[in-house]
């Protein structure tokens, strides 16, 4: 399974959100995209890769600013 597979639910990508806070940008994904939860992975964060259609995953630098665009997945 890969995000592809995800039903288009709406909005499913955020590349302006690179460079902003991940808390920000939490909140705009969520606005956005109701029908999705976010969650921020800092570098320190144990995680399972794993596809599900209801998260997106907003990676963080140790500064807490998004690092790469957050997608549906």
């Amino acid at each position: 399974m890969s995000s592809e597979d995800c039903p288009d639910v709406g909005k499913s990508s955020w590349p302006e959100l690179v460079g902003v806070a991940g808390d920000v940008a939490v909140a705009t994904i969520e606005k956005e995209n109701p029908s999705v939860n976010a969650v921020v992975i800092t570098p320190e964060t144990v995680w399972t890769p794993a596809i599900f259609c209801d998260r997106v995953l907003v990676f963080v630098d140790a500064n807490g600013i998004v690092n790469s665009v957050p997608t549906v997945g």
